[in-house]
């Protein structure tokens, strides 16, 4: 894994959460704007699923297949799921959906990035 992506992905999932809540704190429901920050995140898992399948293709063997495959593919389906969830329901709590989904995300990272490490499930 690169590291240094790795950590851009995490510190912009973390600053869209952080803009959730605070919209969610505002009353707001979740506007354009809050979407365009969720689309420029899942570009961005886009690109780490690139790079970790380009890393597999060149031979690289993370701690645990199954599990390496599951943070990988799983951080791309948290985003739309959560995204769905909040424009099929939209409260103040729907915003605050998405600020929980974006927080999935670092952690989720984190693990890829553990398991790409060695470490196992």
């Amino acid at each position: 894994m690169i590291t240094g992506f790795a950590v851009t992905v995490a510190i912009c999932a973390t600053l869209v959460a952080v803009w959730s809540f605070v919209q969610a704190a505002r009353k707001k429901l979740p506007d354009n704007a809050l979407l365009a920050g969720l689309a420029v995140l899942e570009v961005l898992l886009v690109a780490q699923l690139v790079i970790g399948v380009v890393l597999l293709i060149g031979g690289g063997r993370p701690g645990s297949m199954a599990t390496y495959l599951a943070y990988l593919i799983g951080c791309l389906v948290v985003l739309p799921l959560g995204t769905f969830w909040a424009l099929a329901e939209r409260t103040r709590a729907s915003t605050a959906i998405l600020g929980i989904a974006c927080l999935a995300i670092p952690v989720m990272v984190l693990r890829l990035h553990e398991v790409w490490a060695g470490a196992s499930a």
